[in-house]
Parts: C-alpha cells; sequence; structure tokens
C-alpha cells in the first residue's frame, strides 16, 4: 500500500496537465456544441448534419483520433509556418474537444426542442425577443439537460486524456504506459486510481452546478462553479509555477530502453546544471518528427528505424556508410544533428525459444521460411507496418499460420506462454538471454543495422555547451551493459525504476552516476 501512496505522491505534475489538457478540450466543447445546438434545434437537416457529425467523431477509437491529428497538422505547418506545434498539447486538445462534442450536442439538441411548445409561445405573446428568449425561457430550462452532457463528456474526456502520452503531451497515461511497458503493475494502478479520480471528482463537482441548476439553487450552482476553477488554477500553478521554460526536453519511444536512455541523458545534463523533462511513449515516426521539428530537444533512435522508415530506403549498406548517409540528411532535412552512436546495436531479429528452435532444426530466417505455415508470429505494435518486415517478408517468402500483435512486454510473454512460437525480437533486450531465446540468423541481410544514435534538435544544437555535455556517451554503451539495463527494469525480481537503471549503467559504463 506505501507503494501505491508513493507513485501516488508523484504524479502531481502529471495531474495537473491532465486537468488543463480535460478542462480545456472540454471548455471548447460546449464553446461549439451549444452554438451548434440552437442552431439545430431550429432546423431539422443542420441538426441531422451536426449529429451525424458528432456520432462519426465517436466511432473512431481515441487512440486514432489523436493519431490523425499529426499529419493534418503537418500540412498546416507547411502553410502556417514552423511555429505551429505538431506535437504535444494542440493535437490532442484538438482531437479531445472533438470526441466531448457528441454528449453536450445530442443533450442540448434534445434538451431545446423538447422544450414545452406552450411556454415558447408564451413567450411570444409577452414579446420577449429571439435572445430574450433564450436567455430567460430556454436556457434556464435546458440547462440541467445540458449540464448531464457535459458530465458524460467530462468523464469521457478525461479517460480518453490518458493516451496522449503516444504523441508527447504529458498526463496520467504517463505511468500508466510505463508500467505496462515494465509489468510495474504498481505504477499503472497508480495512474488508473488518478484518473478514475479525477473523472469522479470532476463528475460530481459538474453534478453539484447540475443539482443547482434543476432546483434552482443558486448556492449549488456558484459552488460547484467555484471549485471546478478552483481546481484549474491549482493546475495552471503547478504547470506554470516552477518558471522552468528553459527545459532541456527528453524524448523516449514506448519501450524500455529508450526510458532507460532518457533517464541517462537527463542525468547527465540535470548534474550540469541544465533542467530536463519527458516526453515517453512517443511513436517511431511521431518520436522522429519531434526532434527534427524541435518539439523535442534530445532523443535516442536507430540506424535501421530512420533509413527504412524515414528515408524510405529499401538497401542495406554497411553500418559506416549507413551513418555518414544519415548524417547528410538529417542535416539537409531539418538540420537535426547526430552527435554519434552510442556504440550498441539494437536491432530487430526474429526471436525463439532456444528448445523450439533445436527441436525445429531452425537456425537462420530461411529454415524458419519452412515451417512458418504452422506456426505464429507475435510482433509489438509497428513492427507489422514497418518496411523492414516487408523486406525480411519478401526475402524470405515468410507465410505464418497467425500474425498476433503485442505490447513489447507482452511479446515475451506470449513466447513463455505459447501464444506465438516466433516474435519481432529486439537484439539489446536482456530477456533474450533470461528466457534462454535464440536470434535466428539472417543470410540474406534483409534486416538493416540499427546503431544507436544520439539525436540533437536544431534549435538545441546551437547550445555548444549542451553538445559537449552529450559528446562523453558517443561509443561509451556496450550490448551487454545495455542488455542488464534493460533486464533490471523488464522482471519483476528486484525491478529498478528507470532512473535507477540509468544510475547503475552510468556506473557501469564509467559516466559517472551516484
Amino acid at each position: 500500500m506505501s507503494d501505491i501512496w508513493t507513485a501516488l505522491l508523484g504524479l502531481g505534475d502529471k495531474l495537473a496537465a491532465h486537468v488543463l489538457l480535460s478542462a480545456a478540450a472540454i471548455m471548447l466543447g460546449i464553446a461549439v456544441a451549444l452554438p451548434m445546438a440552437i442552431w439545430a434545434s431550429r432546423s431539422p437537416p443542420i441538426a441531422r448534419i451536426t449529429l451525424g457529425f458528432a456520432s462519426l467523431v465517436q466511432t473512431i477509437p481515441a487512440l486514432a483520433l489523436l493519431a490523425l491529428f499529426f499529419p493534418i497538422l503537418l500540412n498546416l505547418r507547411a502553410i502556417f509556418g514552423e511555429g505551429l506545434p505538431t506535437l504535444g498539447f494542440l493535437p490532442v486538445f484538438l482531437a479531445l474537444s472533438l470526441y466531448a462534442l457528441l454528449p453536450i450536442l445530442r443533450n442540448a439538441v434534445t434538451a431545446q426542442t423538447n422544450l414545452d411548445p406552450g411556454v415558447i409561445e408564451a413567450a411570444d405573446g409577452v414579446g420577449m425577443t429571439f435572445w430574450q428568449r433564450l436567455r430567460l425561457v430556454e436556457a434556464p430550462l435546458s440547462s440541467p439537460y445540458i449540464m448531464a452532457g457535459i458530465r458524460t463528456a467530462a468523464v469521457w474526456t478525461i479517460g480518453a486524456a490518458t493516451l496522449s502520452t503516444t504523441i508527447g503531451q504529458p498526463s496520467l497515461g504517463d505511468p500508466i504506459f510505463a508500467g505496462l511497458q515494465t509489468q510495474n503493475w504498481v505504477l499503472v494502478l497508480a495512474g488508473c486510481i488518478a484518473s478514475a479520480g479525477l473523472a469522479m471528482v470532476a463528475d460530481a463537482l459538474l453534478g453539484t452546478i447540475e443539482k443547482g441548476l434543476r432546483t434552482r439553487r443558486r448556492v449549488l450552482s456558484l459552488g460547484g462553479l467555484a471549485a471546478v476553477l478552483l481546481g484549474i488554477l491549482a493546475a495552471l500553478f503547478v504547470s506554470f509555477g516552477n518558471g522552468d521554460d528553459d527545459r532541456i526536453v527528453i524524448g523516449a519511444k514506448s519501450f524500455s530502453e529508450q526510458y532507460v536512455l532518457a533517464r541517462l541523458i537527463g542525468q547527465r545534463l540535470e548534474a550540469n546544471g541544465y533542467t530536463v523533462a519527458y516526453r515517453d511513449g512517443l511513436g517511431s515516426a511521431v518520436a522522429h518528427r519531434a526532434v527534427s521539428t524541435g518539439a523535442v530537444d534530445i532523443m535516442v533512435d536507430y540506424t535501421g528505424t530512420i533509413w527504412a522508415n524515414e528515408m524510405q530506403r529499401s538497401d542495406n549498406p554497411d553500418r559506416d556508410a549507413m551513418l555518414a548517409e544519415i548524417v547528410d540528411w538529417e542535416q539537409r532535412t531539418s538540420g537535426t544533428n547526430v552527435v554519434g552512436r552510442l556504440g550498441f546495436e539494437n536491432a530487430y531479429g526474429l526471436a525463439m525459444p532456444r528448445a523450439k528452435a533445436a527441436q525445429g532444426g531452425v537456425r537462420s530466417i530461411g529454415d524458419l521460411a519452412v515451417r512458418a505455415q504452422s506456426l505464429t508470429i507475435g510482433g509489438d505494435p509497428e513492427f507489422f507496418e514497418r518496411p523492414e518486415w516487408v523486406s525480411v517478408r519478401n526475402a524470405y517468402g515468410l507465410r505464418f499460420a497467425d500474425q498476433r500483435t503485442f505490447s513489447p512486454t507482452f511479446m515475451y510473454n506470449a513466447l513463455r506462454s505459447g501464444e506465438a512460437d516466433v516474435i519481432g525480437a529486439y537484439t539489446s533486450d536482456g530477456r533474450i538471454a533470461a528466457d534462454d531465446l535464440v536470434i535466428l540468423d539472417d543470410p540474406e541481410g534483409a534486416l538493416p543495422n540499427y546503431d544507436a544514435i544520439l539525436l540533437v534538435s536544431p534549435q538545441a544544437s546551437r547550445d555548444a555547451r549542451l553538445l559537449e555535455v552529450l559528446r562523453p556517451l558517443v561509443g561509451a554503451i556496450n550490448v551487454e551493459a545495455m542488455r542488464a539495463a534493460n533486464l533490471s527494469v523488464d522482471r519483476e525480481d528486484d525491478k529498478l525504476s528507470f532512473g535507477e537503471a540509468a544510475n547503475r549503467l552510468a556506473r557501469r559504463v564509467g559516466l559517472g552516476g551516484s
């Protein structure tokens, strides 16, 4: 229980960011929905169009809706200039505002269209103007029903906001995603409790406002509204009261190695007087775009990922030639600074339990192809959409009986439980040795190399001292040390936090640490 309390007490900044994001989205949803409802209540065709659109938005999964705003904002950026953010608060805010529309709009339209016609006729009969009737008659009668829609929208929005982690916006999704990655159920539970608690508090406060409107008890409405505003002001104070506008933002993709390396970099920067913040759980394309546009200042990426996903290259040169071309491409296209290799490779590789591979005589991907039609392959959420998978599948003619997607952590559990026979594993993962897995040979060279490289955004690259602080990381981390660090956060026995694992890694490779 003490672990849960400790985790909850450490979520203050994430809770504040979550409150501000949800409140802003709900307020925009209200600002858009209420005028639309007034118009729709007086025009059946408009009602069909607006409610149809809002319903359509609700059919789109929240994560997909968040992701869709990334390419939309990228295209708008080309029109409005580099100042338009494509990651973080703005895309999540817009997506969640759309998500909040339906319950507010539907309740408002229903309330307006079901007002007693006699009341409306009486208002017209005494000579009220349109605005007088709306303000003095329709709004008071409709407001309890509208508040019920706002309550529903608030609960939905607060829950969906946990997904904002995936595109770089801090929220209560951060501990949930980090905990799922490392099977740290305390973190997952803390994030869920905080999110559910916030939703319950918001619903209760908005319910107080609704009750006050329904019973005509003004003190209840004003008290509930005051409590909501105080909560938002407190979140503003936590989020912006520290004055750390010059923080160095370090990005990380959604697997353990990235979390550990981000903390390693962050600890080194903090020891040299910098203030840092982390943007965890980013997808590959989002992460690279984040550093190239300055949404994050520093991140670790991999040569093969940039080569295949960003540069759209299908050839496979040696690692030095590949790195040289990547350095040149980054400079030409965005000005992103490739500081250098960290010293280890984290390649994609097809992995099987050693005993099962030996039993089937499978040593290479070519051997696997002969038996693939009776086997199940598992991969992370990106793997089967990446060009590297298409390349290896076509090179060997791989056709599996079933293809399943897991989070990176649960891929390894799937092998252990027999739900998958082979997975797209990471070669620097400590679980390969711990689970006695074998990485199958790739004689066709279908998979490129994946040297870990340190990227710094064009804006942050102007800080010469920052680059000097980062330079000792180049070539410093060997694959054995990285595997040990990864394993230390991925297994339940003596599990370390990301910061503790980064500190141990720094000591092991001679980069300091405490």
